[in-house]
């Protein structure tokens, strides 16, 4: 045995003494369909097919795993099912196209679920732009757990608003604040209110922006960062102004608006500050 062998020969392998030549593992043609939990040999990834579609002139399959992440692979060998090598085929026929496995939030998809009726609790919002933020990000969510998204008007009514409503133990509102920071206006407003309310009963939660544009990260509108706008000038005006869009009256606020909630597609194109705050006042309202 030389001083490199020292463990001596792999009984395992097909060249060791005594060792009986191993057939070749012949991969099997398999229908990449919806649904088929498949392992590609070369990276390890593992998930469930989610469909097969053309790309570049070739066939891919998509894959998602259990983190609900997705990669493309081209088709064809190099995939394990259930411990034995596939070649991966595209369905016969057409076929419908894989429903969405997560919500825009990141939530697991729940399909078909039947209507549920609205809980007693709320959700508050200051102003449209931010309930329709919440709607597009959130709004599925919130349908299965028969949650309700009511616009506030404003922090300014935080206190009549609790007064009508009246919180109590299994009817509670959480409050999402613009520019919740300390010292502000709106966490004055906000401690004075919350001592209207049965403890338990009242949840505060914000955001450090101005407003709620700002919680759409930079990157989406072609910017690297909000920029600052001075106190004289009306935030969304000067916004406008520096991204060189129409800023001559609320029609152009309007339609600015809509552009820049059409590029929000989930979770990842919002800021984490408004993410962790909103997923708690869901947590609050449905616990």
């Amino acid at each position: 045995m030389s001083p490199t062998d020292r463990y001596g020969p792999d009984v395992l392998a097909s060249n060791a003494p005594g060792s009986h030549p191993r057939r070749p593992r012949t991969s099997t043609p398999l229908a990449a369909t919806p649904g088929l939990v498949v392992e590609d040999v070369t990276s390890g990834w593992v998930g469930a097919v989610v469909r097969v579609e053309k790309s570049g002139g070739m066939h891919v399959v998509v894959v998602e795993n259990r983190r609900g992440v997705t990669r493309t692979f081209p088709l064809g060998p190099g995939f394990w099912v259930d411990g034995e090598p596939v070649v991966l085929t595209a369905p016969a026929g057409p076929t419908a196209p894989a429903r969405p496995t997560r919500t825009a939030s990141g939530s697991r998809a729940v399909h078909d679920a039947p209507a549920r009726v609205a809980r007693g609790s709320r959700i508050w919002v200051e102003g449209k732009h931010d309930a329709e933020l919440v709607e597009k990000v959130w709004g599925d969510d919130l349908r299965v757990e028969g949650v309700v998204v009511e616009l506030l008007d404003g922090v300014d009514n935080l206190a009549d608003a609790l007064r009508d409503f009246a919180p109590e133990p299994g009817r509670r509102v959480g409050v999402l604040v613009d520019h919740l920071v300390r010292g502000s206006k709106e966490s004055r407003l906000a401690a004075d209110a919350l001592r209207l309310a049965p403890a338990g009963t009242v949840l505060v939660l914000g955001h450090p922006y101005v407003d709620v544009w700002q919680a759409v990260r930079p990157e989406r509108v072609g910017l690297t960062a909000w920029p600052t706008i001075e106190r004289s000038i009306e935030w969304k005006y000067g916004i406008l102004r520096e991204l060189g869009w129409p800023a001559a009256d609320q029609a152009d606020v309007a339609q600015a608006w809509k552009r820049i909630l059409g590029t929000v597609r989930s979770y990842a194109d919002l800021e984490p500050s408004l993410l962790g705050r909103v997923e708690e006042l869901i947590d609050f309202v449905t616990g």
